[in-house]
């Protein structure tokens, strides 16, 4: 029976290694994110100041690698490092994300993301936080295996100090993804 059963795994695994079509392949991501806020120093009626209702407030860069599995589902784990202006907060994410494709067609997919892990600051006002991500991309297919990513994402990070003790963001983004 066990020769039997060992027999059976082998060529299971056998014939999923020379199948033509496989499960799924890894990938590197990366993406560069900015926020916009609202300008403290607008006057409404004033509009000879040179201020502008929406003024940068923060920068996100991105990198990490993962799987895809079946052209459908992607898990990845990702690094970065988040400036925002207004704060002076430097923080060090480090997550894990899920991508699920919602549409996929000719090789460009509109896709959801979620992001979940650790937030690292380097300064003493600030404590270490968790980092919570929500977002919604399109992913642009390029020549041979580079493709351009297009993304809005939620951002909560953890960080005591802050009202509610979060500082939440909405970004957007460009990067890419290379298979």
């Amino acid at each position: 029976m066990k020769n039997i059963t060992i027999t059976i795994i082998l060529f299971c695994t056998l014939q999923n290694f020379v199948s033509q079509e496989k499960l799924g392949k890894p990938f590197i991501t990366g993406d560069f994110n900015f926020t916009l806020g609202i300008n403290e120093n607008y006057t409404l009626f004033d509009t000879d100041d040179g201020e502008g209702l929406l003024e940068p407030a923060a920068l996100f860069f991105r990198i990490g690698f993962g799987y895809e599995f079946k052209k459908r589902v992607a898990i990845s784990f990702n690094a970065g490092y988040d400036f925002h202006f207004n704060y002076a907060v430097d923080a060090f994410p480090t997550y894990g994300g899920l991508r699920f494709n919602i549409v996929e067609k000719d090789d460009d997919a509109f896709f959801t993301e979620v992001r979940y892990g650790k937030m690292w600051t380097p300064s003493s006002g600030y404590p270490d936080g968790n980092y919570y991500g929500l977002g919604l991309g399109f992913q642009i297919a390029g020549e041979k295996r580079w493709n351009t990513i297009v993304r809005i994402d939620f951002h909560r990070k953890g960080i005591a100090g802050f009202e509610n003790n979060r500082l939440d963001s909405v970004s957007f983004g460009l990067g890419f993804s290379f298979f």
